[in-house]
């Protein structure tokens, strides 16, 4: 986190984070350990309760499956050249049920791998459509309601828009 554009939240920086927040965030990371985008959103604490709330729930409580939402975030990382994100959910991908040989295939044009399955490249169009021009297709968003349902559809399509804000914050800020 050297090259961080702004200084990182430290333990004992002031003021000190809301305890409910601070709790909260570390209750989502892996041993209760703070990562680098945690530390720079608590340069502002309504970000951070906000972000944590919204992105615990992308994580943690969509119907979509999660192996399914964390190929997606795997795929704005890509798409937005976000390293950090790629480092996070990586694990959380193969650990979801993914394989390191998608992974692989995901850096490059995942449509023509024969590697995902229907569902899955119907994710891969609105991830890559939504993130490079914001623009999807009415074709797609169909697809995707006979494939999954509206609920799940919706789901998808917030959990591209979520990341892409990730990344957008971890690019510009160098995390």
């Amino acid at each position: 986190m050297s090259d961080v554009r702004v200084t990182p939240w430290q333990d004992d920086s002031l003021p000190a984070p809301p305890p409910e927040l601070l709790a909260g965030m570390k209750a989502r990371r892996p041993g209760g350990e703070l990562i680098g985008i945690d530390r720079v959103l608590l340069k502002s604490f309504p970000l951070a309760t906000g972000w944590n709330g919204l992105l615990g729930r992308v994580r943690a409580e969509f119907d979509l499956a999660l192996e399914y939402r964390e190929l997606i975030m795997l795929r704005v990382a890509v798409l937005n050249r976000a390293d950090f994100e790629w480092g996070v959910h990586y694990p959380a991908y193969l650990q979801a049920g993914g394989t390191e040989e998608k992974c692989e295939v995901l850096k490059g044009n995942a449509a023509d791998s024969g590697l995902f399955n229907e569902e899955e490249l119907a994710l891969l169009t609105l991830t890559d459509q939504s993130t490079r021009q914001v623009h999807v297709d009415a074709d797609v968003i169909e697809e995707l309601k006979r494939l999954f349902g509206e609920a799940q559809t919706v789901e998808a399509v917030a959990t591209v828009a979520a990341y892409n804000m990730v990344s957008r914050l971890l690019v510009a800020l160098a995390i």
